[in-house]
């Protein structure tokens, strides 16, 4: 089973996640890069408002993303990990940016001037709970 410790680790060595939204009834699935709290209850990324994400999560909050280790060699048979946040999305404002800005920045520092623009919008996912896949199992663990 992967531990908290675990978790932190993979969401520190990705870069990227591939975040799922919907809306009339059909699913997107879209990268982004992402950031996570100390704690795992919240992920975060950015995006331009003027996007399908952006509309999709103003209609519905509900996403879902996905985080895995693979490296598209057979041995991702056996030992790739895949976890699938799930929660909901809500834009962050004033002081509240202000702080998350700094977290998701310490990551992904070459994305500042992006992050800054006023078109952007930054996201916090209030995560529900974490589902963890290997090739021989699945289970749920809550932040």
């Amino acid at each position: 089973m992967v531990e908290p410790a675990e978790l932190k680790n993979l969401f520190a060595s990705q870069k990227l996640a591939v975040l799922a939204t919907q809306s009339e009834g059909q699913p997107h699935g879209c990268l982004v890069a992402f950031a996570s709290s100390d704690d795992l209850k919240h992920l975060f990324f950015a995006t331009d408002r003027d996007t399908r994400k952006y509309r999709d999560i103003r209609t519905n909050p509900r996403v879902a993303m996905l985080i895995d280790n693979r490296s598209n060699e057979e041995a991702d048979f056996q030992q790739a990990v895949a976890v699938t946040a799930k929660g909901n999305a809500c834009e962050l404002e004033g002081e509240d940016r202000g702080k998350w800005a700094t977290v998701y920045l310490r990551k992904h520092p070459t994305l500042a001037d992006f992050v800054s623009m006023s078109s952007v919008a930054l996201f916090r996912i209030d995560v529900d709970d974490y589902q963890v896949a290997g090739f021989h199992s699945t289970y749920s663990i809550k932040p």
